[in-house]
């Protein structure tokens, strides 16, 4: 009985141990990944419709936003805004300042912070909000902010 223990206490050791080693593996192989390049990212306010941009990454952590359907009428924004990001292992980080409808009725200006984990090379999705210019005094930051989602994937050049 003792032996079937301890048997049974060394395949548990193995079997940890390989597990442990592929995700390792695929953990390397994320934060090996580049962030730099050209992303396009759906996301959604709550309460609004899906929206599009695309993201150009480039090194150092410097980037811009493409704003495809955000300006009046959805209608594309001519200009890059300037954009920041970071990655860590598989979170991905991304802020920039925007201007974006909220609701159907108005426009703010403000930080979209995207929030993430890369899934593969060539894709990754996670949270965002949309923090405001505008005072609000019931938000316990006293900023109007809204929350969302989104999912990116990497464009080919």
């Amino acid at each position: 009985m003792r032996v079937l223990a301890i048997t049974f206490l060394l395949m548990s050791l193995v079997s940890a141990a390989g597990v442990a080693s592929s995700n390792a593996l695929s953990n390397d192989s994320l934060a090996q990944s580049s962030l730099v390049g050209r992303w396009h990212v759906k996301f959604t306010l709550i309460g609004g419709s899906e929206k599009n941009l695309v993201f150009a990454s480039h090194e150092k952590g410097v980037g811009a936003f493409e704003l495809l359907d955000t300006g009046p009428d959805n209608k594309s924004v001519p200009t890059p805004q300037p954009a920041a990001w970071s990655k860590t292992l598989e979170n991905v980080s991304i802020s920039g300042e925007v201007e974006l409808p909220i609701g159907t009725c108005c426009r703010e200006t403000g930080t979209l912070i995207l929030k993430g984990k890369l899934l593969a090379n060539n894709s990754f999705s996670g949270k965002l909000i949309f923090v405001t210019n505008v005072d609000e005094e019931e938000s316990p930051y006293k900023f109007r902010s809204t929350i969302g989602t989104f999912t990116a994937s990497r464009l080919s050049d």
